[in-house]
């Protein structure tokens, strides 16, 4: 049994998972990190494979509700609808995002079709200290959009360079690179 906890100022804030499209399996990285990172949460769907805007949406409102303060951790279509929910609920107490691998719901590709409610992306400044990590060959996301999208969001880029989606089938499970960067987020966001 998971016992989750609200961030105060004498602790860790809660960790919120944001998966993409289909979810995360078991070997993803999100999945991997939820289960070391004491009082992480996840922000659950009614249907992975098929997602609606207006339901993610909601799901993503109702978790941040619930965990205020959260350091999110999005990766493909999870970045994307935190920028909507950002955008859209601009008050909610998001503390810091670490969005990788954003996905380019406008671009013709694989999943355009399953994603196109999603578009368009959502290019204001986000509220809080946020890093986007992408992939010099993302078959999602070219390297020229990914970094117009953090500089639309007033965040820092890192290329992590060919590694494709930076997901399970890119050869990312534990992914302990990407995990030293949530961590020095996290240290950054808990400083006054």
């Amino acid at each position: 049994m998971t016992v989750e906890r609200t961030p105060d100022s004498n602790d860790k804030p809660v960790v919120l998972f944001v998966p993409g499209l289909g979810g995360s399996g078991p070997g993803h990285w999100q999945t991997l990190w939820q289960q070391d990172i004491p009082g992480a949460r996840r922000v659950e769907q009614s249907d992975w494979d098929a997602p609606r805007r207006v339901d993610w949406l909601k799901a993503l409102k109702d978790a941040l509700d619930k965990t205020p303060g959260a350091v999110v951790a999005a990766h493909s279509l999870g970045c994307i609808l935190l920028a909507h929910v950002a955008i859209e609920y601009s008050t909610l107490p998001i503390r810091a995002a670490l969005l990788v691998a954003p996905a380019d719901v406008e671009q013709a590709g694989p999943a355009r079709e399953a994603v196109r409610d999603f578009g368009p992306i959502p290019l204001g400044r986000l509220p809080f200290k946020t890093i986007v990590v992408t992939s010099a060959n993302d078959p999602y996301v070219t390297i020229d959009r990914a970094a117009m999208f953090a500089s639309a969001w007033g965040a820092s880029l890192i290329d992590i360079g060919h590694c494709g989606h930076i997901n399970v089938e890119a050869g990312f499970g534990p992914w302990p690179e990407g995990r030293h960067m949530l961590d020095r987020l996290i240290a950054v966001s808990e400083k006054p």
